[in-house]
């Protein structure tokens, strides 16, 4: 029997003072690469992504999602005994990561600085809300405010209501900044040596997400419309009433349109019809565009247009939303997951002697 492939990050080991979203998904992505993953958490209450539900076999849907993989440890870190294990730990860690309020690293005496001294080798990620310089470098941040403030919300929901999207996607977003920085840094190290200070706030990675409205407000001197479920540079991208339902279109080129309205609908002259001729051309005539989708599949059912378009290779799908992601194939992993996440421990284990690797 062939052994299985050792993961990229085997003898790796991550030391995390973290909690919530944006700590917890980065390393929970270098868990999953194989990296040792030693979460530090408050004696009693843990991180209090712990206690949001009791969904996931009676553990939070948020952390067992975030912290699949990981190892626990209950440290107070306001006492010497407390601050002394955390400091052996990271002494025999490849990388140390925080999320913690503005300052704290810096009183518990576990600053990129002060650490890095002692070990030049040590990767160092600082994750913040909004960078280490600035007016608001010392204040707190959550997704919420953050996805406001970069301008999420300005391009998310319906013409008459901004809506924050439903996923923390400030917190998603910093975290896979400095997951992604983790590598290179520890790639880099191989070669040099050297390991590395590395600075991630949310509201920078957010307003990278929004790379999109930004040019479009800088050089097009317009704000992008909130579409609901459509798209303010792509057109069809909506949801279309059926016979019996709703279906989902999204047509990225023209190449799609030729096949969604000559293969798919039988209705070739719409694709030289001057209003349709390129995606432009359909954007500037979303309403004649639309209405003409609309009119193709009004008599078709969800179910044989469904088919029709996969046949023609078209990225629609009906419209069941998150119920039907729920029943794809991979999400049926889920419970035998859940059952393993966090070595099945409710609980953190408190420091000990014996603790330390």
């Amino acid at each position: 029997m062939t052994p299985a492939p050792e993961l990229p990050l085997a003898g790796i080991t991550v030391v995390a003072l973290e909690q919530a979203v944006a700590g917890p998904i980065a390393t929970r992505h270098l868990a999953d690469l194989g990296a040792r993953v030693v979460k530090i958490e408050r004696p009693g209450e843990g991180d209090f992504a712990r206690h949001y539900d009791d969904a996931v076999l009676g553990l939070a849907t948020h952390f067992v999602w975030l912290n699949r993989g990981k190892e626990s440890l209950a440290v107070d870190l306001k006492s010497e005994h407390g601050r002394r294990v955390v400091h052996e730990l990271v002494a025999r860690a490849d990388v140390f990561l925080h999320n913690t309020a503005p300052g704290v690293v810096d009183r518990l005496g576990l600053d990129a600085d002060t650490l890095r001294a002692t070990d030049p080798r040590l990767v160092v990620v600082n994750i913040s809300g909004y960078g280490t310089g600035g007016p608001h470098r010392d204040r707190k941040a959550y997704d919420m405010l953050v996805q406001a403030e970069s301008g999420m919300v300005a391009v998310t929901g319906t013409p008459d209501t901004p809506t924050k999207t439903g996923v923390p996607n400030a917190d998603i977003a910093a975290g896979l900044y400095a997951a992604t920085s983790v590598l290179a840094a520890l790639f880099r190290r191989e070669r040099t040596g050297a390991g590395a200070v590395v600075d991630v706030s949310m509201f920078d990675s957010a307003v990278e997400w929004m790379g999109h409205p930004l040019y479009m407000q800088l050089y097009g001197g317009r704000q992008i419309p909130r579409m609901g479920l459509s798209h303010a540079a792509i057109a069809p991208y909506d949801a279309y009433p059926t016979a019996d339902g709703e279906i989902l279109i999204g047509v990225q080129n023209d190449r799609g349109w030729h096949t969604l309205v000559g293969d798919v609908f039988g209705a070739p002259a719409l694709s030289t019809d001057p209003r349709f001729a390129t995606n432009l051309d359909r954007v500037r005539h979303r309403t004649d565009c639309d209405a003409a989708v609309a009119a193709h599949i009004s008599g078709w059912t969800t179910a044989a247009l469904d088919e029709r378009l996969a046949r023609g290779r078209d990225p629609s799908r009906p419209d069941q939303h998150h119920r039907a992601a729920g029943r794809a194939p991979a999400a049926t992993r889920a419970g035998p997951l859940a059952r393993r996440v966090h070595r099945g421990r409710r609980h953190p284990r408190r420091a000990a002697a014996d603790d330390l690797p």
